[in-house]
């Protein structure tokens, strides 16, 4: 992309891209309103000097760029004192960013960003929704940034194809659904996460699960249990999966997959797999479920799949039942029973025509654990229950709580009171853990030596 196509992408309307800025310094102040008229005369005469003095800007680094632009708006008289530094910061951050949100982006403790249409911009921040000052010019300008953030990825969106999962070069999730299936305006959802993933023990820091479920899990992963992690939408359920792969060890070859790549696995030896979309013609794609097919020719000693959410659960089952121990995945569901009727429909959404028995023994026996995760009132993440798969009874999948949250209460803080807690039973997969050569205490399930 030139740089004069960065530069003409940029919102014309000064007023509201400052007033991004002065957000961003928890200020509501108009004071550069008033640039709105002078703001395209002032770009036309940068971006000329740039042009004049950069051939290659795609190779300049962040600072590099603050640093030039910085100088020419310092050389231009007719430049208000108290427009150049908030003048830079717009320029850098739409050429090298994302224009106004790239303020929300750059925030460690953003952990969410909404945008529904051009006016109405969201954050969660520690749990909670907020709604920021910040706006794109028009619709024209979001949908401009929007197509620079799938440049990275090589996904495309427009009316024929009007949603999109793609990711940043961050590692950032975004998912965008356009106008007219966006009623009030394209609608764009950017899940962040964090540059330095989580580990265990920071989760159990922050009141995740407790230090007894993460060496039960620890352990789990090391014994290659198969374990799903089931819960709702924003519930953490990958972050936790995160955290969990750091288990398995690096001696072992780990093939990821997913629709929009975002884990962070800290392993040397991986092969991560990213599901891609039909062209514009409808060819050309790859869906989750043959990536799934085409790992299992991969000599992989684990396999994780970011989310099970169609036909590819069969497959996904059929490999934990043909020796890929360890394996782990996530499941949209709300508690482990839920779980399992979930991955007993998208069984048959992949077409087998298998009885129900035959697909319940095949659950029964492929996933071990259950880690059932929620977003609680407080917006806190918790992991409210561990839950072992035990076998068939019946023709019905028979399980046991290993471990679970219950909560009491809420103090006047509105932050959630409860404890963790576990409760007294031996997991059936106690000796094959063990037989891995992982020690593992009765005492953490609350049992007696």
């Amino acid at each position: 992309m030139s740089l004069r196509t960065r530069i003409n992408g940029m919102s014309p309307g000064a007023s509201q891209a400052f007033k991004s800025i002065k957000t961003s310094q928890t200020s509501k102040s108009n004071d550069f309103d008033y640039l709105g008229a002078n703001f395209m005369a002032l770009k036309s005469r940068i971006q000329d000097a740039l042009l004049t003095q950069v051939t290659s800007p795609e190779n300049l680094s962040r600072d590099e760029l603050r640093n030039l632009i910085w100088n020419i708006v310092e050389a231009d008289k007719e430049i208000a004192p108290l427009e150049k530094d908030a003048l830079v910061r717009i320029l850098v951050d739409e050429i090298l960013g994302y224009g106004p949100i790239q303020v929300l982006l750059d925030d460690p403790e953003i952990s969410e960003i909404m945008i529904n249409g051009a006016n109405n911009i969201y954050i969660e921040r520690q749990g909670s929704l907020v709604k920021t000052n910040i706006v794109f010019r028009d619709e024209a300008h979001l949908r401009a940034t929007l197509e620079k953030m799938l440049s990275f990825s090589g996904r495309r969106v427009d009316e024929s194809s009007p949603m999109v999962d793609a990711r940043l070069p961050d590692g950032s999730r975004l998912n965008a659904i356009l106008r007219p299936l966006a009623v009030a305006g394209d609608s764009i959802t950017i899940r962040k996460f964090s540059k330095d993933p989580f580990i265990l023990s920071q989760l159990v820091q922050m009141g995740t699960l407790s230090a007894e479920m993460a060496t039960f899990i620890e352990a789990a992963v090391r014994g290659k249990l198969n374990i799903v992690v089931s819960g709702g939408t924003g519930s953490g359920k990958t972050t936790t999966l995160n955290a969990f792969s750091a288990f398995i060890p690096g001696t072992e070859r780990i093939v990821t997959i997913e629709d929009a790549a975002e884990l962070q696995l800290q392993q040397d030896h991986k092969v991560t797999l990213e599901a891609r979309p039909p062209n514009i013609e409808g060819k050309g794609g790859v869906a989750i479920r043959d990536l799934v097919r085409n790992a299992l020719r991969m000599r992989p000693d684990r396999i994780i799949v970011g989310e099970v959410r169609g036909g590819e659960a069969l497959d996904m089952l059929q490999a934990m039942n043909t020796g890929h121990e360890g394996s782990l995945t996530t499941v949209h569901a709300n508690s482990p029973r839920d779980c399992l009727s979930r991955i007993e429909t998208m069984v048959l959404m992949a077409g087998a025509d298998l009885p129900l028995p035959a697909i319940r023994s095949q659950i029964a026996s492929a996933i071990d654990i259950i880690v059932q995760q929620a977003r609680l009132l407080d917006g806190s993440r918790r992991i409210i229950r561990i839950t072992e798969v035990v076998g068939m009874e019946s023709g019905i999948i028979t399980t046991q709580d290993l471990f679970q949250f219950d909560q009491s209460g809420v103090d006047e803080e509105g932050k959630v009171i409860g404890v963790f807690h576990g409760n007294g039973i031996r997991p059936k997969n106690f000796d094959r853990i063990r037989a891995q050569g992982v020690e593992l205490s009765p005492s953490i399930f609350g049992l007696g030596l």
